[in-house]
This record gives structure tokens, sequence and C-alpha cells, in this order.
């Protein structure tokens, strides 16, 4: 290394530890005993400080966001799975809400049917339009259910029980083109045939051999006529949807929307009995016959 090299080097170094003691000393000297050297060295520095100072506090702030978004998408992580366990928590509480629901409309059912009913639960449904049929399993016994009995739900007629296997039955639905069950028009005495329509994508029964002088209108409830004994009178089946009469036509062409959603259909009530028929003595008072023939004692 020349003389010359190692002179520039102590220079450097010289230069490099005098300039910061100098800005030191300045600094930190009482504003009252700053020279002219002092107030230059600090007019120097000021921007040079400034500058560094800039730098520090960005590069300080850019670690403190990284970190603190570190910490926050830490925390966004906890608070999405809370959110999705209490999602799920609220999802199974209604829904355990609504089968107590419907539970409770179905005993309710049970109680204002004079006939002797069994509860069962659906546990598939057919998706071919043609065949409108679901299977239900019967909460006690077998034996007791057989072909043709009815089946009801809160909101009205679900259909007849077509096959029994045990405690399983499937069920023809009143949405089905096969079923056929003697209705009447609530409003007006007006009599038919209700028969399923066999759309994919609904459930539609049509009222059959309505008469075009009966009065019907959107709206008028369809409900059982209890005729031939298979069905018990009086059951909600529906309302008229839609109404067509033709000048060349016998009969009215009459479309009902069912009353029961049977997409969302869980638990029926299986009829296993007609209601007894009224006494048509009920009321009246009678007086009591002696027992075998016997009269009082004279």
């Amino acid at each position: 290394m020349t003389l010359r090299r190692r002179l520039l080097d102590y220079g450097l170094v010289v230069l490099l530890l005098a300039v910061p003691a100098a800005m030191l000393t300045a600094h930190w000297k009482d504003p009252a005993d700053i020279n002219a050297f002092d107030r230059a060295v600090l007019r120097v520095s000021s921007p040079l400080q400034a500058a560094v100072s800039w730098v520090v506090e960005g590069v300080g702030g850019w670690w403190n966001r990284y970190v603190w978004l570190v910490d926050v998408e830490e925390e966004n992580e906890d608070l999405r799975a809370a959110n999705a366990e209490l999602r799920r928590q609220l999802a199974e509480a209604r829904r355990r809400a609504a089968h107590v629901d419907a539970l409770e409309q179905l005993a309710g059912l049970r109680r204002t049917t004079a006939a002797e009913t069994i509860g069962a639960r659906v546990i598939s449904s057919g998706v071919n339009p043609h065949f409108r049929v679901i299977r239900i399993r019967l909460d006690r016994g077998d034996g007791e259910v057989a072909p043709g009995m009815p089946v009801i739900a809160p909101a009205g007629l679900v259909g007849r029980v077509q096959r029994v296997y045990g405690r399983y039955s499937d069920v023809l639905l009143a949405t089905d083109p096969e079923s056929a069950i003697d209705v009447v028009v609530e409003r007006t005495g007006g009599r038919g045939v209700l028969r399923g329509v066999g759309r994919p994508d609904a459930y539609t029964c049509e009222i059959e051999y309505l008469e075009r002088g009966q009065e019907v209108a959107e709206g008028d409830e369809v409900v059982t006529s209890g005729l031939g004994g298979a069905l018990p009178a009086g059951i909600r089946v529906g309302r008229i949807s839609k109404v067509v009469t033709k000048s060349y036509s016998l009969y009215q062409e009459v479309e009902v929307e069912p009353a029961v959603d049977f997409g969302r259909l869980r638990h029926v009530l299986v009829v296993l009995a007609p209601p007894p028929p009224p006494d048509p003595r009920a009321g009246q008072r009678r007086r009591s016959r002696p027992a075998y023939s016997l009269g009082p004692y004279r």
C-alpha cells in the first residue's frame, strides 16, 4: 500500500469520525453557547438528518404494519372459524326448532282427528313426475296399516297407502296421475274427481268432471267429499289456482295447488279407521229401561 493511499484512508477515517462528533457536539450544546461553526454544522446536517429520519420512520412503519397485518390475518382466521361454528350451530338450532314445530303440529292434528291414527316419518321420495310416491316408516308396530288408508299432514291430504312392507309403506300422493279422489269445492259445493297432472317441475292437480255450470273461482278451497268411504270428509286438499271454461266442453278445466308442500314433508299420520258416524239421537233425553225387564218393587 502506497503512502498516498494510506494517507487517504486515514483522512477518510478521521472525516467519518469528525463529522458525527461535530454534529453531536452541535446538537448537545446549549443554544446560548452555539458559535458560528456549530450553526454551520446544524445548517448542513439538518436536511441529512431529516432524510435519515424519514427513511427510518418509513421502514419502521412498514415493518409495524406488516407485523400488525400478520396478527390481523391470524385474528381473522380465528373469527372466520368461530363464525362458521356459530352458523353451524344456528342452522342446527333452526333445524331442531322446525322439527319440534312439525311434531307439535302433528300432535295437534292427532288430537283433532276423530279417527284412530298412527304417526310415520317420510324416509324417501320419488323423483319421477309420473309416479308421485313417498316411502314412510311407521312409528309403532306393523299389521295395522293396509293399502287404501288415508295419509294426512297438518296442512291437508297427502295421499293413500299403496303398499305395505312391515313397518314401511309406500304412499301414492294426491298429485300422482293414477290417484283419483272425490272432492268438493267448499264454497259452492261443486263436485269432481281430483287427479295429479304429473308435471316435472311442480306438484299440481286438476279436477275432472266438474260441470261447466258449477260456480268456481281462483282461490276456492277444495276438500274431500267423503263419498265412497275411502277418505273422511272435509280434509283440505288444496286451493284452485286456474279455471278455464270452454263453450264446447261439458266440464271446466280446473287446476288445484296442493295444500301440502310435498318437497318439505317430513312427518305424516296414517288414518287407520274412519271416524264413527254421528249419533242421530245425540242430545235427546232418553228414559232408562229397567234392567232385565224388572220394574221397581211395589
